[in-house]
């Protein structure tokens, strides 16, 4: 399920960067494919009492149901417990964020929430309601990601007004020659949840943090966790810094970083007032070109199988298809390899190499064009073939002004927007029951 907090960083404005649309989307390919050759009841009373607010049993357990559906599966009940504090002490700064949003009158209006709602449910196909009614059979509510909603909204918001930082042309000068005198050096595209870890407490901090990295390990998302637990600003988009060298991060995340290949996760690393989780999502070598950004023309021919067709009845078609596909005389000749199996065709123009899924951007890097794929895919979404019909190089672009100054911006927002929530911790009122 799509979370709010994607469509929230397209609303409300930029403290961490936003991920590029993804070229491939009309494609529908599945990442996980195959090559061929317990609700809990709710409890209404009071858990906490931030300035006067109070966050009952329900809104912790609605909260956690949230989580679940964002997973796509049940939440292990060894963790529930763990859970629950961490989503509660969520539930507290979030509180902390909207009452500081109003105290400077700053106002989320219904219709804000109502057009991130829609979005939202328009992600995953449904309307409103639909969505509202999905929500309350996983357990969870609207009420629930409404409220999400206004914080996050409410917080980036109040970041925007009260959080002002100084970037000198100097500095950003000295950011883009760095750049040049570093190109064919390598940057990674990095994911970040970060735990502060107030004085006294680095020790459980570290224990939620190993205990967020089983759960990453047993295939939970990474993006869904940052979402839910990281008090970095990129939390509203997954956690996502976008591309970064080593030097622009803190040296002890930057040492570990260096050592990274695509697709791992570090262990926790302790840092500057917390402990932080990376992720590196892809490489590649600064202002050099890279195959995986050139630019294509494709073809896909898809084989849809009949329901309960068994993997013994599909193997001797896709062994026919993939011979044919194998032999098949450049893009031209792609209807008519549709047409001999009875297939789909879609064209798709504009689409990066990099945005396919991995296993398909190994196998195409190669490839000229007129070439097709084996056949990729699975039974039950259809088994399919892309043909290449045009292939444009990509020449990397020194980052320009915006890019750099709007980078060195998110970065010091990011590290006052830290301090100015541990000033509210410290100053609020509590009361746990």
């Amino acid at each position: 399920m799509a979370i709010a907090t994607t469509a929230i960083a397209q609303q409300a404005g930029p403290p961490s960067p936003t991920p590029a649309p993804n070229s491939s989307k009309f494609l529908n390919l599945p990442e996980n494919a195959q090559v061929f050759g317990t609700q809990m009841p709710s409890v209404i009373k009071a858990t906490a009492i931030v300035n006067g607010d109070v966050i009952t049993q329900t809104d912790v357990d609605q909260r956690l149901a949230l989580l679940a559906i964002s997973q796509g599966a049940q939440i292990p009940a060894e963790e529930i417990d763990r859970l629950r504090q961490q989503i509660l002490r969520n539930l507290i700064d979030e509180s902390l964020e909207i009452q500081a949003a109003k105290t400077e009158k700053i106002d989320v209006k219904t219709a804000d929430i109502d057009r991130t709602i829609a979005r939202v449910a328009g992600g995953v196909k449904q309307t409103p309601e639909q969505f509202a009614a999905y929500l309350e059979n996983g357990g969870s509510s609207i009420r629930t990601i409404r409220r999400q909603i206004q914080g996050e909204i409410a917080w980036q918001r109040l970041q925007q007004r009260k959080i002002e930082v100084t970037i000198g042309d100097d500095e950003v000068k000295a950011v883009i020659d760095k750049m040049t005198a570093a190109k064919g050096t390598q940057e990674f595209r990095v994911g970040e949840i970060f735990l502060p870890s107030p004085p006294g407490e680095e020790a459980q901090t570290m224990d939620n943090a190993n205990k967020i990295l089983d759960q990453l390990k047993n295939g939970a998302s990474f993006a869904g966790y940052a979402r839910q637990y990281s008090q970095s600003s990129s939390a509203a988009v997954g956690g996502d810094l976008g591309w970064m060298r080593p030097e622009q991060l803190p040296d002890s995340i930057a040492t570990v970083l260096r050592g990274m290949a695509p697709g791992t996760i570090s262990n926790p690393i302790p840092n500057s007032g917390g402990v932080s989780i990376i992720a590196v999502q892809d490489t590649r070598r600064l202002l050099t070109h890279d195959p995986r950004d050139d630019v294509l023309t494709l073809k896909q021919v898809s084989i849809v199988f009949p329901k309960g067709t068994s993997r013994a009845q599909a193997e001797p078609i896709v062994s026919r298809f993939a011979e044919a596909a194998r032999n098949v005389a450049g893009c031209g000749a792609a209807d008519k390899l549709a047409a001999d199996f009875h297939a789909e065709i879609v064209q798709s123009d504009g689409t990066k190499l990099r945005d396919l899924p991995s296993t398909l951007q190994n196998m195409m890097v190669p490839m000229q064009v007129g070439q097709a794929t084996l056949p990729y895919g699975n039974l039950e979404d259809g088994v399919r073939v892309l043909v290449i019909c045009g292939r444009d190089e990509v020449d990397p672009d020194q980052p320009s002004y915006d890019q750099v100054y709007n980078q060195l911006n998110d970065e010091r927002v990011n590290t006052r927007a830290r301090r100015y929530l541990r000033d509210l911790r410290r100053d609020a009122v509590i009361e746990f029951r």
